[in-house]
């Protein structure tokens, strides 16, 4: 179970708060938030602007570089935030003692996840479900900003998809890609249950199927969770709904480092 610590946060994280106690709807978000339980390093919860965030992407951290918050550093992208946390001594490196093929199944998880799954979510969201897209990633700003926004937004992003390849698939290709991300996980997390049951120990259990969480379980949990509550991925969700071991992996998380966190809806 999470505990809250008294020890000051020298982490700031920003992102597009929905609401108090509640995991968001990027992945990358609860990526990062999971990373920092994980470790259990205290931090603060900020709404995020983009005009503000470094590299031009939600989420990013101010880091406090002294003991009274007067010198601090901004940082973009979870995964350089993660290492330089980890050089910085902030935290550990999860993967440390993992043997060279271990690493190779984690880095190609969180490459699976980040780097693919990843833009077939936000063609998902933003191009076919759009209007609920906008109404939750931008309901932060007034309407008439909204409506602004959410078009420009809406064109960055088809116009990247389509470069990047995701906007020329056909609906039935895309639907089949998706699916073979998320059983091709699902086979893994399997396994790893698996695994756990034959150690017969409670609590979570990880994607590499070790007793202690890699890298990858950070990346894992913000994506199942992710998919879990956004309504502007409705495919999406049956997928991973379809796995009970998906949501069971999600869950046991959960219960363990996000229970001050309110649990997503058992039914669609």
């Amino acid at each position: 179970m999470h505990t809250p610590t008294t020890t000051p946060a020298k982490i700031a994280l920003y992102c597009v708060l929905q609401g108090p106690n509640r995991h968001v709807w990027s992945p990358f978000v609860n990526k990062l938030e999971t990373r920092l339980r994980l470790a259990a390093v205290p931090y603060r919860l900020g709404q995020g602007s983009m005009r503000q965030a470094p590299r031009g992407k939600i989420p990013y951290i101010s880091l406090d570089l002294d003991d009274n918050g007067s010198d601090s550093e901004m940082l973009g992208d979870t995964s350089l935030i993660i290492k330089r946390l980890c050089a910085e001594g902030v935290m550990p490196d999860l993967n440390d003692g993992l043997s060279a093929g271990e690493r190779a199944v984690d880095v190609a998880v969180r490459a699976l996840l980040e780097e693919r799954l990843a833009f077939f979510l936000t063609r998902e969201r933003w191009i076919d479900n759009y209007y609920t897209m906008r109404a939750g990633a931008l309901a932060a700003l007034p309407w008439a900003m909204r409506f602004i926004v959410g078009n420009l937004a809406y064109a960055g992003v088809k116009r990247t998809l389509y470069g990047q390849g995701t906007g020329r698939y056909t609906d039935d290709e895309m639907r089949g890609m998706k699916r073979e991300a998320w059983e091709t996980l699902n086979a893994l997390l399997v396994e790893a249950k698996t695994k756990k049951g034959d150690m017969d120990r409670e609590g979570p259990f990880w994607v590499l199927g070790r007793e202690a969480p890699t890298e990858a379980d950070a990346t894992v949990y913000g994506f199942v969770v992710a998919s879990l509550i956004c309504p502007a991925a409705p495919e999406t969700q049956k997928m991973v709904r379809s796995f009970p071991v998906l949501v069971d992996y999600a869950r046991s998380i959960h219960a363990r480092y996000f229970s001050d966190y309110d649990l997503w809806d058992d039914e669609i």
